[in-house]
């Protein structure tokens, strides 16, 4: 699957994820709600806890009445060779089947029997007309499927469980499919597979293996692994993707910024203007930063500026200090199209992958990346220093070089140092309450300032009636102090 065709509504995707919000909505919209991206971690785990212990329960529940009734007409199947089949056909019909129904619906208009499902890969695809999301998924989707059952066309299958509005919107987004469905009026079957997987939000994919008495084999983020491995995912069970990690971390263990970068088919990367090709040998040894970013990103938008000032920072400083060492960054752009990228990379100094190269879809899943903008740091060896450049940028500016962790270890001890001399109370134009000093120890966190928009860590002051936060460089420079509270600009 071509990046080319997918890599922004991957992105978009990703940049829906609960840590990246903030593509989505303002950054002023959380700093007005305090976002805090611990707590929702916490609430995250702990509902994902709750979800898994709901599930052995019921499997506990299950294999108490199995016993009972084994021996009689009632009973499970005895093992006679044939278990595996029988458990396959068993799971589906229940799943998928009701006392009315035998069939699932094709994109013919056909009736399909359940029980050809038997012995195949199926995948639960839960969605909607009318969320924008499932639509740019299911594009991602139809290519995949394509794409299996061209290859192996008796071993996987999709089964649409509908959430669209009336029967119209049913028929219209379902014409745009070319697997399987639940009739529109089946509304209780899919009630019920909603309430089996706990599906809390569309789009989303349960794969299901044909071995129906292996309940932990079952895929629940499917999505993810469509977006993130494409068909390399197949046949999506969990021997697979230990398969795909191990692949990963060995990928990891040997990284180079040469096998980063370059393919069989280019050694070079974009130079300004994107009409000069320079070598990515040339780039050994020096600290690169990855910037996958795109034109249709507001964050972005908001980024560059404050990236390109500290990348021309870095450059002189290192210059003025006659350094051996260098710095650079390369683009990895997310735009649609040719125009945008073009566009989008005129405005920026430094150096580029060509606009759909397939390896921006391998860095994007290399790195984990789960929003844009991102910057990935890479050391003068080749390894990953950080994935985090975006956060020391926003938090040290220029003082963030190299990046590294004995850097940040340093710049932490001089911002607490600093903190020392900083009045425990102010008052800040334009919000009505006194502002407390906090840090991570004492009440603080991860914020967004309520001032220049731009993230925050460590230290903060911060309105202990409504949460309002604002870096300590954004009421430094106040004109009169009175009691220690300070009246800030």
């Amino acid at each position: 699957m071509m990046w080319k065709e997918y890599g922004s509504t991957y992105m978009e995707y990703k940049c829906r994820k609960r840590r990246v919000w903030e593509v989505l909505l303002p950054l002023s919209f959380y700093s007005a709600f305090n976002f805090n991206h611990t707590l929702i971690s916490t609430i995250y785990n702990i509902k994902a806890n709750l979800r898994k212990r709901k599930r052995k329960r019921k499997r506990e529940r299950v294999m108490r009445t199995v016993i009972m009734k084994e021996g009689t007409h009632e009973g499970v199947v005895k093992d006679n060779g044939n278990s595996d089949e029988v458990s396959s056909y068993n799971r589906f019909s229940q799943l998928l089947s009701s006392k009315d129904r035998d069939f699932l619906l094709s994109p013919t208009g056909t009736q399909v029997k359940v029980s050809d499902l038997e012995g195949k890969v199926v995948g639960l695809f839960f969605g909607a007309n009318w969320y924008p999301p499932c639509r740019g998924f299911t594009q991602m989707l139809v290519g995949i499927y394509e794409e299996l059952k061209s290859s192996v066309p008796q071993q996987f299958e999709i089964v649409y469980v509908s959430s669209d509005e009336d029967l119209d919107a049913f028929n219209g987004f379902y014409g745009t499919m070319p697997w399987l469905a639940i009739p529109f009026s089946d509304l209780e079957t899919k009630k019920a597979l909603n309430r089996k997987y706990d599906v809390e939000g569309i789009p989303c994919l349960i794969m299901l293996q044909p071995d129906g008495s292996k309940d932990d084999a079952t895929i629940r983020d499917g999505v993810e692994l469509i977006y993130r491995y494409g068909i390399q995912a197949y046949p999506f069970s969990k021997e697979r993707l230990e398969q795909l990690h191990e692949q990963e971390r060995e990928k990891r263990e040997n990284q180079t910024l040469t096998n980063l970068l370059a393919n069989q088919h280019r050694d070079y990367v974009l130079g300004q203007s994107g009409l000069i090709q320079v070598p990515i040998a040339s780039l050994v040894g020096k600290t690169v930063g990855l910037y996958f970013s795109a034109e249709w990103c507001v964050p972005c938008a908001k980024f560059t500026p404050k990236l390109i000032s500290i990348y021309h920072k870095i450059k002189q400083e290192l210059s003025e200090k006659g350094s051996e060492e260098d710095f650079e960054i390369v683009l990895v752009s997310h735009d649609r199209d040719k125009a945008s990228f073009d566009s989008y990379y005129g405005t920026m100094p430094w150096l580029a992958l060509p606009f759909g190269d397939p390896e921006i879809k391998n860095l994007a899943r290399h790195f984990d990346v789960q929003g844009i903008p991102c910057l990935v740091i890479i050391g003068p060896t080749g390894k990953t220093i950080t994935g985090h450049g975006r956060n020391l940028i926003n938090l040290y500016q220029e003082n963030a070089y190299p990046f590294t962790g004995e850097k940040v270890l340093q710049l932490e001890k001089q911002l607490t140092e600093e903190a020392k001399g900083l009045p425990r109370l102010v008052r800040h134009e334009g919000h009505r309450h006194e502002l407390n000093l906090v840090s991570d120890g004492n009440g603080g966190g991860p914020f967004i300032c309520c001032v220049c928009d731009e993230q925050g860590s460590n230290w903060a002051y911060q309105c202990l009636e409504c949460g309002y936060e604002v870096h300590p460089r954004c009421v430094t420079n106040a004109p009169e102090r009175d009691n220690n509270v300070v009246v800030g600009r």
